[in-house]
């Protein structure tokens, strides 16, 4: 066996659907990119046209097969239309990423129903509501991969974590009642836990020059994250290489988190 023959049995994804949210930009728009280019037809789940388009745009000019649609994650009802739509563009999705998310960050003081209905909502209540859409249906086929984007804070808090935080951490113990859900029947579920990534999401601290250098000095590789970190763990996670990989919550940080 040649070694690119070997690397496409394990990575390719060839023949199968992604469905993934918040993929039109920052970490998202990077995992959907990576898993189109391995073969993957994906479907990007976001809320702007205009950058939904451009992402389809560049991979479908790549030669990938890749669809979108607009869609409200912050309502139940507006999570459950958009998994049936999704499943209507390539098929019923082998492939489920949960990137999507709020992040709002009132001091714990101040945090209201508001804000704290907001958060829960699209950070948690949407993966949820849409791997009980798509979960059993990858058990029946025998093959299916989860994967939620976290954060630092479902481990820690600082910078104010508040409901966020709280969501974020809730968010991989899902994983692991999805993993012991459907593991057995070839459905892996994990996550991806970011360290300080420049992304629109953290536009609100990428704007302090200060912190944005001390919170490159407390990784290991001496720089804060980029969204493209997040296309090999990916393609990874999404493939047959991960089959024995479930429940985890794997660090994509430059070692900010043991530092």
């Amino acid at each position: 066996m040649t070694a690119r023959a070997y690397l496409s049995e394990l990575f390719s994804l060839d023949g199968r659907v992604a469905v993934v949210t918040g993929g039109s930009s920052g970490i998202g728009r990077a995992i959907a990119g990576a898993l189109a280019r391995a073969g993957a037809g994906v479907v990007v789940v976001a809320r702007r046209e205009a950058e939904l388009t451009a992402t389809v745009d560049e991979l479908t000019a790549d030669g990938c097969r890749a669809g979108w649609l607009s869609a409200d994650l912050g309502t139940r009802d507006g999570v459950r239309a958009a998994a049936e739509e999704a499943a209507g563009v390539f098929g019923e999705p082998d492939i489920l990423v949960n990137c999507a998310g709020v992040n709002l960050r009132p001091p714990m003081g101040e945090l209201g129903d508001e804000v704290w209905d907001a958060t829960m909502t699209v950070n948690l209540e949407a993966p949820y509501l849409l791997g009980q859409r798509f979960g059993p249906g990858m058990a029946e086929r025998g093959f299916g991969r989860i994967i939620h984007i976290t954060s630092q804070q479902a481990h820690r808090a600082f910078v104010q974590s508040g409901a966020y935080g709280v969501s974020k951490g809730a968010l991989e113990s899902l994983a692991r009642s999805q993993a012991e859900a459907w593991s057995r029947y070839g459905v892996t579920c994990n996550t991806l836990v970011p360290g300080f990534v420049m992304t629109p999401l953290n536009e609100r601290l990428s704007s302090d020059p200060t912190r944005v250098a001390a919170l490159a000095a407390r990784t290991m590789v001496g720089r804060n994250g980029l969204a493209e970190d997040f296309a090999g763990a990916a393609v990874f996670l999404a493939s047959r290489a991960s089959a024995y990989v479930t429940g985890q919550s794997i660090f994509v940080d430059g070692g900010f988190s043991v530092h």
